[in-house]
């Protein structure tokens, strides 16, 4: 699974075959063809580790008191992987983004790590008292997948440092009882 993540993350779905796989994790292809009787099989098996590590990801921040240190929390994790998300882009946007072009059950589980990251930011900002906790957690995850895509296009990993050190600003602005974007105080709702 680990080979399987890494090449699809660094090639995409179409260049990665099971055989590259099998190298990769140095074990024979017929245990890979065990496992997985399709590259289908395996790219959902992907997804499925994805939304786990997501899912671990966010809980890791549960520990975080403040719902806003928990959004730059999770801002940063990008940031962390900078050099990852620089060289082949960000592993759930790069991955589900290819997978939306497909018309099957593949493509239509594609956007599941990226959709619990959404919902879980939504929540965040909700118990910020955020008036639209949807549009703010929309606006900050593309962000984050914007600056990783101009992180990657252009081999600059500082794109990525400066963004999310923006958006922790941002953050601030957002939360109620702070000036927002504008100058304006956010009313608490």
């Amino acid at each position: 699974m680990a080979s399987a993540t890494e090449l699809l993350h660094r090639n995409g779905v179409g260049a990665t075959s099971l055989a590259g796989i099998a190298e990769r994790a140095e074990v024979p292809l017929g245990n890979v063809y065990y496992y997985f009787r399709t590259k289908d099989d395996l790219v959902r098996a992907v997804l499925d580790a994805q939304t786990a590590q997501v899912a671990a990801m966010v809980e890791g921040f549960a520990a975080i008191q403040d719902p806003a240190e928990r959004l730059k929390a999770l801002a940063s994790r990008w940031d962390q992987m900078r050099d990852v998300v620089t060289r082949y882009g960000c592993p759930f946007g790069s991955l589900s983004t290819e997978l939306t072009r497909r018309d099957d059950s593949v493509g239509q589980a594609d956007a599941t790590p990226m959709r619990n990251i959404l919902e879980w930011t939504t929540t965040q900002f909700r118990e910020l008292g955020c008036a639209e906790a949807r549009n703010l957690a929309i606006t900050l995850l593309s962000a984050i997948q914007g600056s990783a895509l101009l992180a990657a296009t252009l081999r600059e990993p500082e794109v990525l440092t400066a963004e999310i050190r923006r958006l922790h600003d941002w953050i601030e602005t957002v939360t109620p009882g702070h000036a927002d974007r504008v100058g304006n105080v956010v009313p608490v709702d």
